[in-house]
């Protein structure tokens, strides 16, 4: 799940963004995990299980079965288990570094804030549902785009916050590429087109695409207004009907 921290470039429009090196990660998820549980081991740093006691320790404190209710409704085979929780602590401080456009510790000082006490430590799980719901909507076809934005209720915001910046980073980057769109029958070559792309190239491509924020909110938005996603798996992935491109 977690991305190569080693020299990676990525792009949000013309912005490059760099992520923090293997060393300075580990050492910045450790600082993190101690001040999330408050350990008053003075190595704390240097163990290396200190993930997995972080990990169990937010698990038996959030109400976890929530986002895996929202999972199965997405139908997300994502496991939520303390290896892939702690995968996503990382992630999270990596990814509020990139957005914050720096390679110095000023990130993590936001990241504590935002995940040391109970009550905001529920951000890192609307973090992980925000993700995984953006990843699988980064998997659909432009055909799938839009018959889930039809389900919305605000269609144009959803599109604008959500369809546009994922369709404009598969053109951007060849995973689906619209030639003739204003030829009738060349349309149905692109926009039914099912992306594929391997789960470490997917994980960056979210990360370029939306911010911390953006994603944080979005797992927020889900799971306390329960009609803000509207999902119909079989409506949204049901084969595409013969006559649809038809003159």
């Amino acid at each position: 799940m977690l991305v190569n921290s080693q020299e990676l470039l990525l792009k949000r429009g013309n912005v490059h963004k760099i992520f923090l090196s293997p060393k300075t990660g580990r050492l910045l998820t450790g600082k993190l995990m101690c001040a999330i549980i408050k350990s008053k081991t003075t190595n704390c740093l240097e163990n290396s299980t200190s993930e997995e006691v972080v990990a169990k320790n937010i698990l038996e404190q959030f109400p976890h079965l929530i986002i895996e209710k929202h999972f199965r409704k997405f139908h997300i085979n994502t496991e939520l288990n303390e290896l892939v929780l702690s995968n996503y602590i990382q992630q999270f401080y990596i990814h509020l570094s990139q957005d914050l456009r720096t390679h110095s510790d000023s990130h993590f000082e936001v990241a504590l804030q935002l995940i040391s006490n109970k009550k905001d430590r529920n951000t890192i799980f609307y973090y992980i549902l925000g993700f995984e719901v953006l990843k699988m909507i980064f998997q659909m076809s432009w055909l799938q785009h839009e018959r889930l934005y039809e389900l919305q209720k605000n269609q144009e915001s959803f599109i604008i916050n959500y369809i546009k910046p994922i369709q404009n980073t598969h053109r951007i980057n060849g995973i689906i590429v619209p030639r003739h769109e204003n030829i009738f029958f060349a349309k149905r070559s692109y926009f039914v087109k099912q992306p594929k792309i391997r789960d470490k190239k997917l994980t960056e491509l979210v990360m370029a695409t939306f911010t911390t924020d953006t994603v944080k909110t979005l797992g927020f938005l889900i799971v306390r207004h329960l009609n803000f996603l509207v999902f119909d798996y079989q409506y949204i992935f049901g084969n595409e009907p013969e006559s649809l491109f038809l003159v």
